[in-house]
């Protein structure tokens, strides 16, 4: 269980599982639908199995390269401690998973399953043919909100597709700055990526726009829906974190990216997922 655990790093959760509460708790709060522990558990279900399958995945198909790059060869697949099949056995069966949880919850959400799933496995293939490889992994998280919206109503809205956006422009850019590390061996490999394609400076000021977008998009359910005092205390502490990572990462010196992508983003996204959940009982 501890190797399966490293294979999808299940720590990297605390990115996506947090706005899939903000999704969820929207719902329950915005809608006539009521709370049910129910959906709640089949919700958690869903982001396990569709995580667990997208890392496991990516690590699967990207195992050649990840043995050449002295950052990832010490990964579960290249280190000989997960075989290749056992990983892509691993994945199938939490694809299936996934699909069958969804069929309990409701009709829309299992016939979006097929769609969510490509997008989410197809992340992994992205770097080999685009250098916009990293939205494609935000559009990936960014399903969180708006899924678990569906979850509860069965049915699109404007203020989960808000979160969503915020989440795609967040984690693309954080992955940009995670991937100016592996500048050299990409260009080397002829892999995509934006720090490939444009350079560190430019690369940097392309996930800063990214994150003033971000910004935007977490801002404007305030014009939408009644907020209290917690939504803007973790507003404030979301945009500090998107704000603090960058003074963190400069073009010359890479040392503390992992701390700016681990550390500050894990607190931006729970800090406020709980100052949101604590709005929304405020508000009620």
């Amino acid at each position: 269980m501890k190797k399966y655990f490293s294979l999808v790093t299940f720590s990297h959760t605390i990115f996506a599982m947090p706005f899939a509460f903000i999704g969820f708790f929207l719902a329950v709060t915005t809608t006539n639908h009521v709370f049910s522990a129910l959906k709640l558990a089949l919700m958690l279900l869903c982001m396990v199995f569709a995580r667990s399958a997208a890392m496991a995945f990516n690590r699967y198909l990207d195992r050649d390269i990840d043995a050449k790059n002295p950052r990832t060869k010490a990964r579960d697949i290249p280190a000989g401690r997960i075989s290749a099949k056992a990983a892509l056995t691993f994945t199938i069966a939490n694809c299936l998973l996934f699909m069958l949880t969804t069929w309990f919850i409701n009709p829309l959400c299992f016939y979006l399953s097929p769609v969510a799933l490509l997008v989410i496995l197809g992340y992994s293939a992205t770097k080999r043919f685009t250098f916009l490889c990293h939205l494609v992994l935000g559009l990936g998280l960014g399903l969180a909100p708006i899924g678990a919206y569906l979850v509860v109503t069965g049915a699109f809205a404007i203020l989960p597709i808000l979160f969503s956006a915020s989440v795609l422009c967040w984690v693309s850019g954080f992955d940009i700055i995670y991937a100016l590390q592996d500048e050299d061996f990409d260009r080397e490999e002829k892999l995509h990526s934006i720090p490939a394609r444009l350079g560190k400076v430019n690369a940097l000021n392309l996930s800063t726009f990214l994150h003033v977008l971000s910004a935007i998009f977490v801002i404007q359910p305030i014009f939408l829906t009644p907020v209290g005092w917690p939504y803007y205390v973790g507003l404030l502490v979301f945009c500090s974190m998107l704000i603090y990572q960058h003074s963190l990462v400069k073009p010359h010196d890479l040392s503390r990216v992992n701390f700016a992508f681990m550390t500050t983003n894990g607190i931006a996204s729970v800090v406020f997922a709980v100052f949101f959940l604590i709005d929304r009982l405020w508000i009620r």
